[in-house]
């Protein structure tokens, strides 16, 4: 991921999500891993597939099981 795709993946990220909190991390190492965050908080990791000419993006979102909230568990009937 280069860094035009940063910054693009940024701006379609913060208007798609309503958030301008969203930053997308450029790496310090070339082909390292980009980060994702909404303010500090990690959200994820982007990555790019190029297949036949075709270029995407994928956002991998971690979450981790201590940062889930408790709910209700829905009763069946």
């Amino acid at each position: 991921v280069n860094e035009t795709d940063i910054a693009r993946g940024q701006a379609y990220l913060r208007a798609t999500l309503g958030n301008d909190r969203v930053r997308i991390a450029v790496p310090r190492k070339k082909g390292a891993t980009v980060e994702v965050f909404v303010g500090e908080d990690f959200l994820g990791t982007l990555h790019r597939d190029d297949d036949e000419g075709e270029v995407s993006f994928s956002l991998h979102i971690s979450i981790l099981d201590e940062d889930l909230p408790a709910v209700a568990t829905p009763r069946r009937r």
